[in-house]
């Protein structure tokens, strides 16, 4: 079976291209594995073909790599629109990680009202493989009629529902035909030496020739043709099949294009959680023996079933897809042997997820249910992270987007029947002191029995920012005896938890300078007591300060849109680094920035909207920085209503 992905930007036309191509020959089954993959099985020219059509949209991008990594090629569908080129970015940049052979299908052509070469001379840009035009549009008054072919000069009148009619090449069109097949052979010529001579030569190489040296060309991921016509009419389906059945390589290559191997079975694509079945996985076979009960990855498979969805009989043939069930020990994203896992390449998982949120269950008995739940999406969802909130201990979910989150909130309550409530992650606030002060603390307890008693002189001083907490003690003459001053040490650390601002206190040292202490009522709980309470008093006679966490962000972005985010990071109270261009991405650049955490949220946000759903950041906790004035006063304030 031959496998290939089609992908592209939302709107560009890319399922309905898969369904043309899927019912060529009329005969196709079309399976929804999950809320971002649908896969259609179909015969073309005597050949099984499976296609599998991932969900548009930057939320989704994520989930793309592994669809990439089962497959033998990519299809890319766009628009012809030169300006929305950019929107196809974050595939090309996907695809040349991957190292996937690419054909390029410019859909909606008879839509087109601009220079197709405009259009492949835009997603140039983000390519740093040529692109080089396959077909030319033939056009009349009314639009794009039909396409000649670049290698066999033959021209292809397009029919409604109907396969292309032959005719003569229009004169109109000679002139580009020729100029565009001269600059697809000087590309082909780059690669060889014969085709080169005949150029210089001005001989007219073979068709045939062309054609075998195209495809060996593309099966080694050198160039990316670029293939015209309209999904919704058919028109350009039928060549672009024809292409990918004598140009795509099949599964025999695949393990060797991610770095497997020979022991190397099957891999993971995709997975769901399916009511009453459970763990479903789609796998693909990547050499023989892969059926019922067999080993995988160190255990038995429970079951399979075909793309059909009938029960599969015998061993998968090599490149065959099926569901495996009841094998809750296969995950997606994963390579297996007999007995082992094997990691896949790194560019598999996408971009890291940014968007964060905080779930909480709306009945408060679900809460041990919910961490199972969310465990277990987590277990088959690559774009989702999980992590705790660490002032809260509430599960912080990290998604791709809104409807990566609408999608979670509806698993969570169609599958698992729990309802949650959302919330923006709070920043992690912390406060420290401005000034030196000496503290004298006594602790004394009289109950009856045995008292309490201890008394200590400490001093309280800042730190260095992102020096943490110290402790030290000068003590003599034994006024604190030695084996109180851990209790002392403790009980001073314990009492940074939450300082008189409501938050953990950082950089800050004591040091133990004298105290007294009882020959009956002095003990370890009574020094550790004293701590605890005059470091509570000093930290709110050394002038307390609140601080907020500030990140260092990488904006990776479209090159043009990097001047606009200037002002965006600006309007975030951020400090803009400077920018470079992306070290392997072509047309991308690496935007840095130190931003304060709390506006992480709205970056994502508004970074949605600038650039179309194309850029994304990574970030990381970089230093605290003082907060002052109304602001502080604000932040202070919530965090009062928040505990109460």
């Amino acid at each position: 079976m031959r496998c290939f992905t089609v992908v592209g930007p939302s709107q560009s036309g890319k399922t309905t291209l898969v369904k043309a191509m899927a019912e060529l020959e009329g005969r196709s089954e079309a399976t929804r594995f999950s809320d971002r993959l649908t896969f259609h099985s179909f015969d073309y020219l005597g050949e099984k073909w499976a296609a599998l059509d991932v969900t548009g949209g930057a939320d989704n991008l994520a989930c793309a790599g592994h669809a990439l990594a089962a497959s033998d090629s990519v299809v890319l569908c766009v628009s012809p629109d030169p300006n929305a080129a950019s929107q196809a970015a974050p595939y090309l940049r996907l695809i040349e990680e991957a190292e996937v052979p690419c054909y390029l299908f410019i859909n909606r052509m008879d839509q087109a009202e601009g220079r197709v070469a405009d259009t492949v001379a835009a997603l140039q840009t983000y390519a740093s493989h040529a692109l080089v035009l396959r077909q030319v549009p033939m056009r009349d008054a009314d639009g794009v009629t039909g396409a000649v072919d670049l290698i066999s000069e033959r021209a292809w009148e397009y029919q409604e529902g109907k396969p292309s009619k032959l005719v003569e090449i229009p004169d109109a069109v000679r002139d580009r035909e020729q100029e565009a097949r001269t600059e697809l052979l000087e590309h082909l010529a780059d690669f060889n030496d014969d085709l080169l001579e005949q150029l210089i030569e001005d001989k007219t190489p073979a068709t045939e020739d062309v054609f075998a040296l195209l495809a060996d060309i593309h099966k080694r991921n050198e160039l990316i043709p670029a293939y015209l016509g309209s999904a919704e009419h058919a028109n350009g389906v039928n060549r672009l099949l024809k292409a990918l059945r004598h140009e795509s390589s099949g599964a025999a290559e695949l393990a060797a294009r991610l770095g497997l191997d020979g022991a190397a079975k099957a891999l993971g694509v995709y997975a769901d959680n399916r009511k009453h079945v459970g763990k479903s996985v789609l796998i693909r076979a990547l050499g023989g023996g892969v059926q019922q009960g067999a080993a995988l990855g160190g255990d038995g498979i429970g079951s399979l079933t075909g793309v059909d969805g009938k029960p599969v009989s015998g061993a998968l043939e090599t490149g065959g897809l099926a569901i495996a069930v009841k094998s809750d020990h296969l995950h997606p994203g994963k390579a297996y042997s007999d007995g082992d896992a094997m990691d896949l390449p790194e560019w598999i998982a996408g971009h890291p997820a940014a968007f964060r949120r905080v779930l909480t269950p709306d009945n408060d008995r679900d809460d041990a249910r919910l961490s199972g739940a969310l465990a277990k999406i987590d277990e088959i969802d690559p774009g989702m992270s999980l992590a705790h909130d660490e002032d809260t201990g509430h599960i912080v979910a990290n998604l791709q987007g809104p409807m990566h989150l609408r999608r979670l909130t509806d698993t969570l309550a169609e599958d698992f029947d729990i309802r949650v409530s959302d919330h923006p992650v709070g920043g992690s606030y912390r406060e420290t002191i401005s000034r030196k002060i000496d503290k004298h603390y006594r602790h004394k307890k009289q109950s009856g029995g045995a008292g309490q008693f201890a008394d200590i002189v400490f001093t309280l001083a800042p730190q260095p920012r992102g020096a943490g907490f110290s402790f030290d003690e000068v003590v003599k003459g034994g006024a604190v005896p030695r084996n109180y001053i851990p209790s002392v040490h403790h009980g001073a650390e314990e009492s940074l938890a939450r300082g008189p601002l409501g938050f953990r206190v950082v950089d800050v040292g004591v040091t133990l300078t004298d105290g007294k202490h009882h020959s009956v009522d002095s003990s370890d709980y009574a020094f550790k007591t004293a701590a605890s309470m005059g470091m509570r008093e000093a930290l709110k006679e050394a002038g307390p300060v609140l601080l907020q966490p500030i990140d260092q962000v990488d904006v990776h972005v479209p090159s043009i849109y990097t001047g606009q985010l200037v002002a965006l990071i600006s309007s975030l109270k951020g400090q803009v680094l400077g920018f470079d261009p992306h070290p392997v991405a072509k047309g991308w650049d690496i935007f840095r920035a130190l931003l304060p955490s709390p506006t992480l949220d709205e970056l994502f946000q508004s970074l949605g909207g600038l650039t179309h759903g194309t850029a994304w950041i990574e970030s990381r906790f970089d230093h605290y920085e003082e907060v002052h004035g109304q602001e502080a006063q604000k932040i202070q304030s919530e965090r009062a209503e928040a505990m109460a």
